[in-house]
């Protein structure tokens, strides 16, 4: 089976903001790095943009790739949007 979270632990520093690209409706769950300085990390969600659930997988899959709980990431921006920014707390 492929490993689908690169592991990300060394981005989960306290206060840290994480630039992400949400594609939604995917056909698998997976984060991938950056492929420059700069990019935001491109996260793909099999769930639909409907009532938070794409956000909550969103959240789900990035707290497994960054080694954290759930309870430490919230998104600060675009939440309504494909271009967010999580916070680790």
């Amino acid at each position: 089976m492929a490993k689908t979270s690169p592991d990300l632990c060394h981005l989960a520093v306290p206060g840290a903001r994480l630039a992400l690209r949400v594609t939604p409706k995917a056909s698998r769950n997976a984060v991938t790095p950056p492929e420059a300085d700069g990019d935001p990390l491109r996260v793909y969600v099999t769930t639909v943009p409907e009532g938070g659930k794409a956000n909550a997988a969103v959240l789900k899959l990035l707290s497994k790739a960054l080694g954290v709980p759930k309870s430490r990431l919230e998104i600060v921006q675009g939440a309504t949007g494909r271009d967010k920014v999580v916070e680790v707390r």
